[in-house]
């Protein structure tokens, strides 16, 4: 753990051991490569530590992000591999983009006109999901505009059932992007999220696939057993004050957990404004020296309180909110009534992003 005089006292590691693995078999059921998602910082695990990592890896394509802003500061990064924007920006921001070499989304003829000619576009089609993009209907003549330009790089959508049992709207929506893309020249294409890539396999067309919380290690329940994915990150924070609560003396706001017994506590530095949820009050556990051990009383806006009777253990040491082999992302969002995307994304910037072998 770091130990410079002002380090942080929470730790998010990223394996990049873990991540390539991933990619790569992900990669394989797609059977093309891959514009990874980095989008929220990476799913809550660093942009700066996945992106090196993503860098190297050969089944990656490119990034791909949600802001303006996140694509600057990835151009910034230096990746190597291009970075698609996936959501529109403003007009006076298309220019600023171009410039960085960023990818830029395209769902409108007034869109294609104001590009730069040296810009490089991905025609949005929105096949049902009705969040962005161009109908189908409108879609083709954009596209044949895009590419009288000679910017046309790319064209995608986005699955919004891939990830439920019932495939059949994914499919039609498949059917339509199909009906698009007979009618543009050869271009880049992608449609499969991870749900995609893990339900419906290699999808025939394609050039990309966009697997998103699949490429950190997370998977449906009822596809948990397609590919072996790893959850790659684990959060650790410090022991910072070790003290007893005595019989009958309660813990934490609104004395919620009282002591049945002579209580050894340690006070530990991670709380809800750094991601982990308030509402995993009274069930959350965490590991400490090797043992389960429950989190009690209220969780606080930056620590919580851990039963570590019995244990040796001092101030300084590590305790373990979740990780690959231990209590896991999904055990957390169940306490917090919440879903692995929240929980990842919601880690907030007192937590230190590290990577690791």
């Amino acid at each position: 753990m770091p130990q410079n005089k002002l380090s942080a006292r929470a730790h998010a590691r990223t394996s990049a051991a873990a991540l390539e693995g991933n990619l790569r078999a992900l990669s394989r059921r797609a059977g093309v490569p891959l514009l990874l998602p980095v989008k929220a910082g990476a799913y809550g695990h660093g942009l700066d530590v996945v992106a090196r990592i993503a860098a190297g890896h050969p089944d990656v394509w490119g990034l791909a992000v949600a802001t303006p802003q996140e694509a600057g500061t990835l151009a910034g990064l230096n990746p190597g591999k291009p970075v698609v924007l996936l959501t529109p920006p403003r007009p006076a921001e298309v220019p600023v983009l171009a410039d960085l070499g960023v990818r830029l989304p395209v769902a409108s003829l007034e869109e294609a006109e104001n590009l730069p000619p040296h810009a490089r576009a991905h025609l949005k089609v929105d096949t049902g999901m009705n969040r962005l993009g161009a109908r189908p209907e409108d879609a083709v003549r954009i596209g044949l505009r895009l590419a009288e330009r000679g910017v046309l790089e790319g064209a995608y959508t986005h699955f919004a059932t891939a990830d439920e049992p019932d495939l059949a709207f994914a499919w039609e929506q498949f059917r339509r992007f199909q009906q698009v893309l007979a009618q543009l020249p050869p271009l880049l294409a992608h449609a499969s999220n991870g749900g995609g890539i893990l339900s419906l396999g290699a999808l025939p067309g394609m050039g990309l696939a966009r697997p998103g919380l699949a490429s950190y290690g997370f998977a449906p329940a009822h596809l948990k057993d397609v590919l072996p994915l790893t959850p790659i990150m684990t959060l650790e924070a410090e022991i910072t004050h070790l003290h007893m609560a005595r019989a009958g003396e309660t813990v934490s706001y609104g004395g919620l957990w009282q002591a049945t017994r002579d209580t050894l506590l340690a006070t530990v530095s991670l709380g809800y404004a750094d991601g982990y949820p308030r509402n995993a009050t009274g069930q959350a556990q965490v590991i400490v020296a090797g043992e389960r051990r429950p989190v009690v009383g209220r969780i606080c806006m930056d620590q919580c309180m851990v039963d570590v009777t019995g244990l040796a253990v001092a101030v300084g040491e590590s305790v373990r909110f979740w990780g690959p082999d231990s209590i896991t992302v999904g055990d957390v969002a169940g306490w917090g009534g919440t879903n692995e995307y929240e929980v990842l994304t919601g880690l907030g910037t007192r937590v230190e992003r590290l990577g690791a072998e």
